[in-house]
C-alpha cells in the first residue's frame, strides 16, 4: 500500500483521491455483499430451496405472493428477475448484445432442472 504525504497534494489531488476511495469502499462493498448472497443462495440450494423462498414475506403488501426468480444475470448472479414489472437494465443490456430472453432462464443455469 502506498503512503501518502496529504499535506503536499493540493485541493483537485485531495478530492480525486477521495472520489478513489470512495469508489474503492463502495466496489469492496458490493465484492463482498456477491459474496454473502452467493453463499446464501448455494447454501438454499443444498437443502433444495432457493433463497427467495427463504427470506420472502408471507406476502406483498396487497396480499399477493411475490414472484418467484425467473431470469437470472449470468454475469452477477445476484441479479434476478421475475419476469414481471419493469425489465431491468442488465435484461436490457444483454438482449441489446445478442442475448436471447430464454438464455437468461434461471433453469440454464442449474443444468435445466430444478436444484435438488
Amino acid at each position: 500500500m502506498s503512503d501518502f504525504d496529504l499535506d503536499d497534494m493540493d485541493l483537485d489531488d485531495l478530492k480525486k483521491l477521495r472520489k478513489a476511495v470512495d469508489r474503492a469502499i463502495q466496489d469492496y462493498q458490493e465484492r463482498k455483499r456477491t459474496q454473502a448472497r452467493n453463499a446464501a443462495e448455494a447454501a438454499a440450494r443444498e437443502l433444495g430451496f432457493s433463497l427467495e423462498e427463504l427470506v420472502a414475506s408471507k406476502g406483498t403488501k396487497k396480499g399477493r405472493p411475490t414472484s418467484p426468480a425467473k431470469y437470472r444475470n449470468p454475469d452477477d448472479p445476484a441479479q434476478t428477475w421475475s419476469g414481471r414489472g419493469r425489465q431491468p437494465q442488465w435484461m436490457k443490456d444483454a438482449i441489446e448484445s445478442g442475448a436471447d430472453r430464454d438464455d437468461l432462464l434461471i433453469e440454464r443455469f442449474e443444468g435445466g432442472h430444478a436444484a435438488g
